[in-house]
């Protein structure tokens, strides 16, 4: 790839698949274009599995292109069936017109909205979608697709298989989605979509409409779906979603989040969601696992909080885990060897002399009474391992008020 922005799209780990890669290699080296991620706005905010799309619309921004943000006001009011098992709740106009407004303030803060060439345009579909003559649509839109093609996507065919329910409303959501494509090149220039692989129907159906319809090439490019190293989806934590809202997630959980990131995704979480030249993250790669972890933490949460809550945040974690500010918690010593299969957190925790027995440690979990790294334990099977320590230390909880620090040694 020889673009400046394909190239670092790429050495992010961004790439997952384009539809037509070596022309629009040539395209991004004539000229600057416009491209688009659309959001559909169900909840209150975006959360964390939303963060890869708001990168690269970043990085569309480094390299001179302009984004194009599509909330979804529209669309949201049909649902996308591409990863769901079942309907999505329908929300009200007026919960959709609120998400709308909310989630429009992530991006004011990830986004540069100075740059008059690079300025975020944002864009509501329902402005098209809640106008279409249904008659018009099929006759000049419907006639370009196909039930069978339409059979083939992942997004429906999966549902089908599994013998759960697809509504007809639902089964229109890939057709909307391509006049969205269709709407943002005659109106706005746009010539690419971009989004993640469960997207990749969709933005074929897009990029096929517009050619259809009026001839023109336009790109579509999706990034991977990002999982875990521990199989857990991105976004997800016992405690529920990431929020990129500090109303709904403090900035400390925030940055708690990804300095307790599993040591194999580390590398790669900080070429997606750090600025961090990926020349200067490789030259560092081997360094102290606990050393990028911290940096990983600092380097996300300036980015959405600020470098002052980033700073406050990671004295926080260092005064929590050297036991508050004076006050030293008791340290419980255990053998490197005892966990490197892993222990169980009913015998970890008899251990700390926090409890009288076994059974009371089960209460706790029942009760939600028992954390570890200020994270509730749910699960009375939870094995505990090497990497759950930082910097070989590792806080156990008993409720509010009875603390230990366990620390690895030998």
């Amino acid at each position: 790839m020889k673009n400046s922005f394909l190239k670092e799209f790429n050495e992010r780990e961004y790439f997952n698949q384009c539809t037509n890669l070596d022309s629009l290699n040539e395209l991004m080296d004539k000229k600057k274009i416009r491209a688009y991620i659309g959001f559909d706005c169900t909840a209150q905010s975006l959360h964390v599995g939303s963060l890869l799309q708001i990168m690269c619309l970043r990085l569309l921004q480094k390299h001179g292109h302009q984004p194009i943000i599509l909330l979804g006001g529209g669309t949201t009011r049909i649902g996308d069936p591409s990863g769901k098992e079942e309907t999505r709740k329908i929300l009200t106009e007026k919960e959709i017109e609120k998400n709308i407004k909310n989630i429009k303030k992530v991006f004011s803060i990830f986004l540069d909205n100075k740059n008059s060439k690079t300025r975020p345009i944002y864009v509501n579909n329902y402005k098209w979608l809640g106008k279409l003559n249904y008659i018009k649509f099929l006759r000049e839109i419907g006639k370009h697709f196909t039930i069978n093609k339409m059979l083939s996507f992942d997004s429906v065919k999966l549902r089908l298989e599994r013998e759960q329910s697809l509504s007809y409303m639902e089964f229109n959501y890939m057709i909307l989605q391509a006049y969205d494509f269709l709407e943002l090149n005659k109106t706005k220039n746009c010539l690419m979509q971009i989004g993640g692989s469960d997207q990749w129907g969709n933005i074929v159906n897009g990029v096929e409409l517009v050619k259809r319809y009026s001839s023109k090439q336009v790109y579509g490019l999706t990034t991977p779906l990002i999982t875990l190293a521990s199989g857990a989806k991105m976004g997800k934590t016992e405690k529920g979603a990431v929020w990129l809202d500090k109303k709904l997630l403090s900035s400390y959980d925030y940055w708690q989040f990804w300095r307790n990131t599993d040591d194999r995704d580390v590398v790669k979480f900080l070429k997606m969601f750090t600025d961090k030249d990926v020349s200067k993250i490789e030259s560092i790669k081997d360094k102290n696992i606990n050393d990028l972890k911290t940096l990983l933490a600092n380097e996300a949460t300036t980015l959405l909080h600020g470098k002052a809550a980033a700073i406050k945040a990671s004295e926080t974690a260092k005064k929590t885990f050297a036991g508050g500010s004076g006050d030293e918690l008791p340290v419980i010593k255990i053998k490197k060897d005892q966990i490197n299969n892993g222990i169980n957190i009913i015998d970890l925790s008899i251990k700390t002399n926090l409890f009288s027995s076994k059974s009371e440690i089960r209460r706790t979990i029942k009760n939600s009474g028992l954390k570890i790294n200020n994270s509730t334990v749910t699960d009375e099977n939870l094995s505990i391992n090497v990497s759950d320590f930082e910097d070989d230390v590792l806080k156990l909880s008993h409720g509010k008020k009875n603390h230990v620090l366990i620390k690895i040694i030998g």
